[in-house]
């Protein structure tokens, strides 16, 4: 559970105050892509899968696993647009997109 300080006054030329607001954890968005969605029942593409309750720290590695995704399956993982792999930090807010092989002739 994460723990953000929240400005409840801004009044020009006074002190902030703050309070805490405890919140469920951090907010990732998951996009899975093609034979991936297969593995969560109830997967809207359109609006991916928003998950609020990560814990600090989580790794790409442990969504999958929480998603019951087969690693082997995935072949490319894009954190905010980026390539990265399944040891990458995950951080609040971040858009996780998953990709299996993609095959062509």
């Amino acid at each position: 559970m994460c723990v953000k300080l929240v400005p409840v006054s801004l009044a020009a030329g006074r002190d902030f105050s703050y309070h805490f607001r405890k919140e469920a954890g951090m907010r990732i968005l998951v996009k899975l892509s093609t034979t991936l969605r297969d593995h969560v029942p109830d997967y809207k593409p359109t609006p991916g899968l928003e998950l609020n309750d990560v814990p600090e720290g989580t790794t790409v590695a442990e969504i999958v696993k929480r998603l019951n995704i087969p690693e082997k399956e995935i072949k490319i993982i894009m954190v905010n647009s980026r390539q990265n792999t399944l040891d990458a930090e995950l951080h609040d807010n971040d858009r996780l997109a998953l990709f299996p092989a993609v095959g062509g002739g």
